[in-house]
């Protein structure tokens, strides 16, 4: 399994960017996908998530109302749109799956549950 994330850069306060994943390796319409996010000096947290049809999601409190997870099964992969961005939410920003999200109907949001990452893209918000 593969995971290649994109998308990440430099905005300003306030403003919105979005960071996709594209998979490869899996029979991506039946697994669920997850994004995590690491700060300098931090450990690694839970972000979003969304099963397997897209139906479902996830959210860290954190960034709930101001950001949303989708995925498109015909391209292989998932976005992670962010608006109102806040300096805190700079981080190293991670795709992630795990075979337990097979058709899941529970979610997963501790990183020790996820045995495929990307590579991470990185994004600074500044105020």
């Amino acid at each position: 399994v593969q995971l290649q994330a994109s998308g990440g850069g430099l905005v300003q306060a306030g403003g919105s960017l979005r960071v996709s994943c594209a998979a490869d390796g899996l029979t991506f319409s039946n697994y669920g996908m997850s994004w995590f996010r690491q700060a300098p000096g931090k450990e690694r947290e839970f972000v979003a998530g969304i099963n397997w049809s897209g139906g479902r999601t996830y959210y860290a409190d954190s960034v709930k109302g101001r950001f949303t997870i989708s995925r498109d099964n015909a391209k292989n992969t998932v976005y992670l749109q962010m608006n109102s961005l806040k300096p805190e939410d700079t981080a190293v920003y991670y795709c992630a799956t795990d075979l337990r999200t097979y058709y899941s109907t529970t979610w997963y949001y501790k990183t020790d549950e996820y045995d495929y990452w990307g590579q991470g893209t990185e994004v600074t918000v500044s105020s």
